[in-house]
C-alpha cells in the first residue's frame, strides 16, 4: 500500500523536513511489514489495538529501547489521525494507548570553563579547516542552533552588518538571532578562506568541506566531539551538548526563560523547561544569599 498521500500531508500542511517525513514512512513500512507477516494483511488501515500491541511486543524483544518504540508508535499515531481528518478511519486503534515508560536522560552541559579553553586556549591553525572549525564551535555557543539548521546555513543567512543570523527550524519555521562581535570577526575570516578554495560546488551554502562540497552532520559531530575530547571529561560531546550548554549558560546568568525558548527556535516553553535543571547551582547560589533566614 501506498503512503504518498500522508506524506504529501506531512511535507505541504505540517512542513515536516524530509529526513522527519522519511522516518515516518519507515515506521509504517516496519509495522506494515509485521502487519503481513503476523496477521497476512496487507494494509495497515484496519487493524485493531491487538494487532499494534503485538508489534510493540515484538520491538520490545527485540532489544528496541523504549524511547524508540514510543517514536514509532508516535508516527502510526500521527498516521492514524490523518486517516481519520480524511475521513478513511471512523475509530483511531491508538486512542487509549499509553506509552512505555522510558528513563530521563539528564543531558550534562560543559562549564563555562570546558568552552573557553577550547575556545580561548587551543591554536586553531589559519587554515580553511582551522578558521572553519572554529567558527562552528562559536556559532553552537553563541546560538545554540541545531546541527542541522547549522549544515543547512546559506551566506545569505549571514548579515554581517546588522550582526544577525536567519535560521530555518522545524517544521520551515524563521527566526533571527544576534551575533556578538567575536563571532563577527571570525565569520570575516572565514569568508576570506572560503573565497581561496580551489573549487566551489555548493556556491551558496555557508559552510563547505575544502573540496568545496557542502558540510555533513557527521563531518560536524567529529568536529565537536574531537575538539571537547581535549578539554572536557564528558561522556557525551557532541553538537547538541553545546546547545544545551547554551541554553544553561543563558538561565545561569539570569535569562528569561521565554527569550532562551524564542532563542531556541521551540514551540512551547515545555521542551525549554528541561534546560533549568541545569540551573539549580545557581538558584542555590542566589538562595543562600539572598534568604533572609539563611543569614
Amino acid at each position: 500500500m501506498s503512503f504518498k498521500p500522508f506524506t504529501d500531508y506531512l511535507l505541504l500542511e505540517k512542513k515536516y523536513s524530509p529526513l522527519t517525513i522519511k522516518a515516518y514512512q519507515k515506521d509504517l513500512e516496519s509495522f506494515q511489514k509485521f502487519n503481513n507477516d503476523e496477521f497476512k494483511e496487507e494494509s495497515i488501515n484496519t487493524v485493531n489495538y491487538s494487532q499494534i500491541r503485538s508489534w510493540i511486543i515484538f520491538l520490545v524483544e527485540t532489544g528496541i529501547a523504549n524511547r524508540s518504540i514510543n517514536r514509532k508508535i508516535s508516527s502510526l499515531n500521527t498516521y492514524y489521525k490523518f486517516l481519520l481528518k480524511v475521513g478513511t478511519l471512523k475509530i483511531n486503534p491508538l486512542t487509549k494507548h499509553r506509552a512505555l515508560k522510558t528513563s530521563k536522560k539528564v543531558q550534562i552541559p560543559f562549564s563555562e570553563n570546558e568552552i573557553n579553553t577550547v575556545l580561548d586556549d587551543f591554536n586553531f591553525d589559519d587554515s580553511f579547516e582551522g578558521i572553519r572549525n572554529k567558527l562552528i564551535i562559536e556559532l553552537f555557543y553563541s546560538t545554540g542552533i541545531r546541527r542541522i539548521e547549522l549544515v543547512q546555513l546559506k551566506l545569505v543567512d549571514i548579515d554581517v552588518s546588522n550582526s544577525t543570523l536567519k535560521v530555518l527550524g522545524k517544521r520551515n519555521k524563521e527566526r533571527l538571532l544576534p551575533l556578538i562581535n567575536s563571532v563577527i570577526e571570525t565569520i570575516k575570516r572565514y569568508l576570506i578562506k572560503r573565497q581561496e578554495l580551489q573549487i566551489i560546488n555548493d556556491k551558496t551554502y555557508l559552510f563547505l568541506t575544502k573540496k568545496g562540497i557542502k558540510i555533513y552532520e557527521t563531518l560536524v559531530y567529529r568536529i565537536i566531539n574531537d575538539y571537547f575530547s581535549r578539554a572536557s571529561t564528558k561522556v557525551k560531546k557532541s553538537p547538541h551538548i553545546l546547545r544545551h550548554s547554551f541554553a544553561t549558560h543563558l538561565l545561569n546568568q539570569g535569562a528569561d526563560l521565554n527569550a532562551v525558548k524564542e532563542l531556541l527556535g521551540h514551540s512551547s516553553l515545555a521542551a525549554t523547561q528541561i534546560y533549568t535543571h541545569n540551573s539549580i547551582a545557581a538558584l542555590k547560589k542566589v538562595y543562600a544569599k539572598t534568604h533572609p533566614r539563611n543569614k
